[in-house]
């Protein structure tokens, strides 16, 4: 009797954050794949960010400085003659500028695009919806599950050389081929399925960050933004045909 009460008696003096401690960085990608409520669990108590944005990141540049330069090219000229222009002579220093452009900013997009989402999704389920979670944690949950796309395009990288086409991905318009071109399509095609995993497993971390947030509440919300901003943007995107 008296080992048991000093094992409850421990427990109750052990922090919160000792019960989900923070797990080493090869764990923490295993997790965002396979097992992101545990991982959303340790990220509550330990708001890391850091590493997983850099990797994240790497993982983009590294995407992007393997497509070689004749596609960037491609990508240019074919931009060029939708826009009703005659291609034109372009220097060699020019075109070097233009191969490695597309690639930096592109990667440099990244750390920015995940800072403006964790405010977006603080703004959204922190002081919209009175959820108890912090600019930090909600970071740290988009940070390690942006991993995702920049594994997934990765590993679609030699079909994008084949095609020519860098912004090719495996997104719900890949299911609705038979769709004529037009703007339903194009929403579709802005809807990578490596982006909607990611925003699952975000939606893991808000419930995580406060469990009164039903998962499919979380879930739900996230889609919806992402449905709302593919929707948006589709009606300024070119046809692609």
């Amino acid at each position: 009797m008296t080992d048991e009460t000093n094992m409850e008696a421990t427990a109750a003096e052990t922090p919160p954050e000792d019960l989900h401690p923070l797990p080493p960085f090869h764990r923490r990608l295993m997790d965002v794949f396979f097992n992101p409520g545990r991982l959303a669990r340790a990220l509550k108590e330990h708001p890391a960010w850091g590493l997983a944005m850099l990797v994240g990141t790497l993982l983009v540049a590294l995407q992007l400085g393997l497509i070689p330069g004749d596609v960037w090219s491609e990508v240019q000229r074919q931009a060029i003659l939708r826009s009703g222009r005659e291609m034109p002579e372009v220097p060699a220093a020019m075109q070097t500028f233009m191969r490695w452009s597309t690639p930096v900013f592109g990667t440099i997009a990244i750390p920015i695009m995940e800072f403006i989402f964790a405010g977006f999704v603080t703004l959204v389920f922190a002081f919209v919806m009175g959820d108890d979670g912090r600019y930090r944690q909600y970071l740290a949950i988009l940070a390690h599950a942006w991993i995702i796309p920049g594994v997934v395009e990765l590993l679609v990288l030699p079909l994008k050389i084949a095609q020519k086409n860098p912004q090719l991905t495996v997104s719900l318009g890949s299911f609705f081929v038979f769709l004529p071109e037009g703007y339903f399509l194009r929403v579709l095609n802005m809807m990578a399925l490596s982006q909607i995993w990611a925003w699952l497993v975000v939606a893991a971390g808000v419930h995580a960050i406060d469990p009164k947030r039903k998962y499919a509440t979380a879930a739900t919300v996230l889609i919806g933004l992402n449905l709302a901003m593919a929707m948006i943007i589709a009606i300024f995107a070119p046809a692609t045909s």
